[in-house]
């Protein structure tokens, strides 16, 4: 049951319904009171006939991601009082600052068929307020516990937020009468806010073009207690790059390369997958193989990595998005005579997947053809450079990574420049 009732609670929807004009209207001026709007003490005196008895019990999770699904917690109201309650009602205010727009946050509550329903929320100065649907009430000594998840969504599957965020949302509940007037309890609390995190450990400074690939390690994290759902982890580097990865020991897999149309220049790789998942408090490791054509010797490059989520289709780098540092690589010139002219890339038909927590190491493994052959080290062009010798995606393409961000907070989504 997602309500539950103790010791003579009982619901009473119809008298709900009969409040008409009253309920409406101290529904409505809790609401705006809680976004900050000014209104006569006459519109906030309690209209019952007297003082309510009642304790409320409001634990908001200690911490929820930026991004990420939401976070399962109770909420208790209980009579302390020696008769019984006029019909009650929760009602919530969600503040996380102006940096969360009108589509960032969700709340749920579980109904008594076990499905979770939205409580509808209204938006106003960076403040979300709403009222639990239906009311209740509770006899002498009784208790009633509403299951909620919470969360911070910012948008929908497949069109995440691009901006905005913040450290922290500031939750209060009040328990009260449905048909309005002031709250009888309240409780509050701070959820701190974090986020995904990218990033590459191990890059060398300097690659041979043409040459044998170099590695290192790309790492996504979830430090936080949400879920994640439709991540994408991907490598940023210059156009015509040549990136494999390997998971948990398994063969390397070359990656096919996207693009983003505002970046020109520009490979995109995914790393993990498109619309992978994350546990909470999970990290995702990742062995990265690169390697560049004969034509880029003499070139300096950059690569870095980002977590997304909710990116649109054909767009990966939309969406929720966190990036790591980057990294300036020299791509030397080819090696004359005997050397390897093309990096080689080793067929394999299985990745797997490696997920590490607290408390240990789980796999899993997905089947995938074997890659093609890489191309000739003489097709592909990085990004030409300037009298500095730095490539265009330091320029043009950096405002990925955190050298050009624009936070918000420790869990803000990066701010992209637009062209």
């Amino acid at each position: 049951m997602g309500e539950e009732l103790t010791r003579g609670g009982t619901r009473n929807g119809a008298r709900r319904r009969s409040a008409g004009r009253r309920a409406a209207a101290g529904a409505l001026g809790v609401l705006l009171a809680a976004g900050g709007f000014g209104l006569a003490p006459a519109a906030l005196a309690d209209s019952g006939p007297g003082p309510l008895a009642v304790t409320l019990s409001a634990p908001a999770p200690a911490e929820i991601g930026l991004a990420g699904q939401p976070v399962e917690y109770a909420d208790t109201v209980t009579n302390t009082g020696t008769t019984t309650t006029d019909e009650l009602t929760l009602r919530f205010t969600l503040d996380g600052g102006v940096g969360l727009p009108s589509n960032a946050a969700s709340l749920e509550y579980r109904a008594d068929d076990g499905s979770w329903r939205p409580v509808p929320l209204e938006y106003g100065h960076g403040v979300f307020a709403g009222t639990l649907p239906g009311g209740f009430t509770l006899e002498p000594g009784a208790s009633r516990t509403v299951r909620l998840r919470i969360g911070l969504p910012m948008g929908t599957p497949h069109n995440g937020d691009s901006n905005g965020g913040t450290q922290a949302l500031k939750v209060r509940t009040a328990v009260g009468r449905s048909a309005g007037g002031v709250a009888a309890a309240t409780d509050d609390h701070t959820i701190a806010v974090d986020g995904l995190s990218a990033s590459l450990s191990g890059v060398p400074s300097s690659v041979t073009a043409g040459g044998p690939g170099v590695t290192f390690e790309a790492r996504a994290a979830n430090p936080t207690a949400s879920a994640y759902t439709n991540v994408s982890h991907v490598l940023v580097t210059a156009a015509g790059a040549v990136v494999e990865t390997r998971h948990a020991g398994a063969g390397w897999t070359r990656l096919t390369p996207g693009s983003e149309a505002d970046e020109p220049g520009v490979s995109v790789f995914t790393l993990d997958g498109k619309d992978a998942s994350m546990g909470a408090h999970t990290t995702a490791v990742t062995d990265v193989r690169l390697s560049y054509p004969k034509s880029a010797g003499g070139t300096k490059t950059t690569v870095g990595d980002c977590v997304l989520v909710n990116a649109a289709p054909g767009r990966p780098l939309s969406g929720t998005t966190s990036c790591g540092p980057q990294s300036t690589i020299t791509v030397k010139a080819a090696v004359t005579g005997g050397g390897s002219t093309s990096p080689t890339a080793t067929p394999t038909t299985t990745a797997t997947s490696t997920v590490t927590t607290g408390s240990g190491t789980t796999t899993g493994t997905t089947s995938g053809a074997a890659p093609t052959a890489p191309p000739s080290a003489d097709t592909g062009q990085l990004a030409s450079t300037g009298s500095s010798g730095a490539s265009k995606l330091a320029a043009g393409a950096g405002v990925l990574f955190l050298a050009g961000a624009a936070a918000v907070g420790a869990a803000a989504l990066r701010r992209r420049a637009t062209r």
